[in-house]
């Protein structure tokens, strides 16, 4: 007769008591077999106090009511789309649903890079891009009443041209349907071919958006197969081509204040006209910790350190995302340059 097998929590349990019994747990907890129930807690100390295990009150927020949340699922369900705010788990999916918005995530929902950051899933042969997918957005961004369009994309170093082609048939597809909207696009570093970046800019995006992500010397852990210096040799080579130029920043990973500052000095030398910066969020377990929470004065002082490098705008914030609020953030742009002629 066939030996059952026992159920695979067992195992786990047995963990559990034997590690219990040398930390002289209570009896009635040595069988807790909850997951998680030993791990050391990920979250680093509370600034305000209290030791770790607690997000500080600036990270707190009240759960956003009414508005357009429900129609804004309905029309993403109903056109079959990705969306870089669920992929993510961004936390800010709830506000900018309600507000009417969404960041469309295109060519897939699996990514063919594992950055340490980024809760979309891996895999190193995605399915084919869909070729109706930037109809799909077209009409979605209609459905929505979008006045800018942001699309980013997961990276596909297994298409040849990087998937810049599908990016650009999206570009067009909003334009024809949507005429009186603005485009911002995200974008891999289509692994540093030039001849994929220039069919992009070609489709005259009015945002160019490549982040760097975070500083020189976390780049190697926290991104996969990108580099520091070649998202600075990008967005060098985009300057100019496009009316905005724009980039990203990570706080939170272990980063020092100076490594931070030599990062937006970076991106200024390149001439980025929007640099966004906000709190690293770890989304899943399998991610990189955060390693510290930045208060919001700390925000505040490298939007002033920003603004004193030569940057157009900087917008600096625990929950601040490149997307977020990036149509207010080219509404503010725009009349500022409009003032200075």
């Amino acid at each position: 007769m066939k030996r059952p097998s026992l159920p695979r929590a067992f195992p786990s349990t047995f963990r559990n008591v034997r590690k219990g019994w040398k930390e002289k747990m209570p009896v009635n907890e040595l069988f807790n077999n909850r997951p998680g129930r030993y791990r050391k807690n990920t979250l680093p100390d509370n600034p305000e106090g209290g030791g770790a295990g607690r997000f500080p009150s600036w990270l707190h927020r009240s759960l956003p009511r009414g508005g357009a949340l429900p129609d804004t699922t309905r029309t993403l369900s109903k056109h079959r789309l990705n969306t870089v705010c669920e992929e993510a788990k961004c936390p800010n999916r709830l506000e900018c649903y309600t507000n009417g918005t969404a960041t469309f995530l295109a060519l897939g929902s699996a990514c063919t890079r594992a950055c340490g950051f980024c809760d979309i899933a891996f895999s190193a042969t995605p399915p084919p891009p869909e070729e109706d997918e930037p109809d799909r957005i077209a009409d979605a961004s209609l459905s929505l009443g979008l006045k800018h369009v942001v699309v980013t994309m997961v990276a596909r170093d297994d298409i040849p041209d990087k998937g810049s082609g599908h990016i650009v048939r999206i570009i067009r597809a909003v334009r024809l349907k949507n005429p009186n909207t603005t485009v911002e696009v995200l974008t891999s570093d289509f692994a540093g071919e030039k001849e994929a970046l220039d069919k992009v800019i070609g489709a005259e995006p009015d945002i160019f958006n490549h982040n760097i992500e975070t500083v020189r010397r976390l780049t190697p852990s926290v991104r996969h197969r990108a580099t520091y210096d070649r998202t600075l040799t990008l967005l060098r080579y985009v300057k100019g081509k496009v009316p905005f130029l724009k980039s990203g920043i990570m706080v939170g990973l272990g980063e020092t204040g100076e490594e931070v500052e030599s990062t937006i000095d970076d991106l200024a030398e390149v001439g980025c006209d929007i640099v966004t910066i906000g709190q690293y969020l770890q989304a899943s377990r399998n991610k990189l910790r955060v390693k510290a929470f930045i208060p919001p004065g700390r925000f505040a002082e490298y939007e002033r350190y920003g603004l004193q490098a030569g940057i157009g705008y900087v917008y600096s914030g625990p929950f601040v995302r490149s997307s977020y609020n990036a149509g207010l953030l080219r509404e503010k742009l725009v009349r500022q340059h409009s003032r200075e002629e």
